[in-house]
C-alpha cells in the first residue's frame, strides 16, 4: 500500500479525509512547517511517500533538477475546494494505485496525465 505526504499548500481537510480512508499519511504542516520544496521532496522520498501538492515547483525540481522522487500527485484543480481536492485525490489513488510510486500524475478536472519518474 502507497504511503503519503500532504504538502502544507493542500490543507489539512485532504490529509483528514485520507487518515479517515486509513492510508497511511503525514502532513508537512504537522511535523516540517516551513520547509522548503526540497526538504519536503527529500523527506517524501526517504520513507518512500508519494507527495500530494499543487506547488508546479516540484516538476521542475524532479524533471530539471533530476530530484529523486517516490511519486507525486499534483492537483491542477480549477474548483480548489477542500471536497474537489478530496475526490479527485481518491480518484487518482483507486484508479492509479500501482502506478503513484513511480509516477508524476497531474489531476485536473478534464484529465489525469501520467509521466513517468524514470
Amino acid at each position: 500500500m502507497n504511503k503519503f505526504l500532504i504538502d502544507e499548500c493542500i490543507g489539512r481537510k485532504l490529509y483528514q479525509a485520507l487518515l479517515e480512508k486509513d492510508y497511511d499519511v503525514k502532513f508537512v504542516t504537522e511535523f516540517m512547517k516551513g520547509s522548503t520544496d526540497n526538504e519536503v521532496l527529500t523527506f517524501a522520498e526517504k520513507e518512500n511517500r508519494v507527495l500530494i501538492t499543487n506547488d508546479k515547483d516540484f516538476g521542475e525540481l524532479i524533471f530539471r533538477l533530476k530530484m529523486p522522487s517516490s511519486g507525486v500527485i499534483l492537483l491542477r484543480l480549477k474548483n480548489n475546494h477542500a471536497i474537489n481536492k478530496i475526490n479527485y485525490t481518491l480518484y487518482a489513488i483507486k484508479n492509479f494505485e500501482d502506478k503513484l510510486s513511480t509516477n508524476f500524475i497531474v489531476v485536473s478536472e478534464k484529465q489525469i496525465r501520467v509521466r513517468s519518474l524514470k
